[in-house]
């Protein structure tokens, strides 16, 4: 990826060890993966796992209620913008 981005001149910028507020947003994505999905089975395959990541990504994006947006799925409030 490093050789891939210094290719097409892009920085790439670290967090800091020990500082993950610097990348909330995704350290917030990433609990809540853990919370509710990952701690929720036990895959028997690979492609089970990406069947059922793909599920709950769907209904993370489209049918979940997001709080920080006013309670409406961020399909949603795309379709609105």
């Amino acid at each position: 990826m490093v050789t891939w981005a210094n290719k097409h001149k892009i920085t790439i910028i670290y967090i800091q060890p020990g500082k993950p507020t610097q990348n909330a947003y995704v350290e917030r994505f990433n609990r809540t993966v853990r919370h509710e999905w990952l701690n929720m089975y036990v895959f028997d395959s690979v492609e089970q796992a990406q069947m059922l990541a793909t599920e709950w990504l769907w209904k993370y994006n489209n049918e979940r209620p997001n709080m920080a947006i006013g309670g409406i799925p961020p399909k949603q409030l795309l379709k609105a913008a």
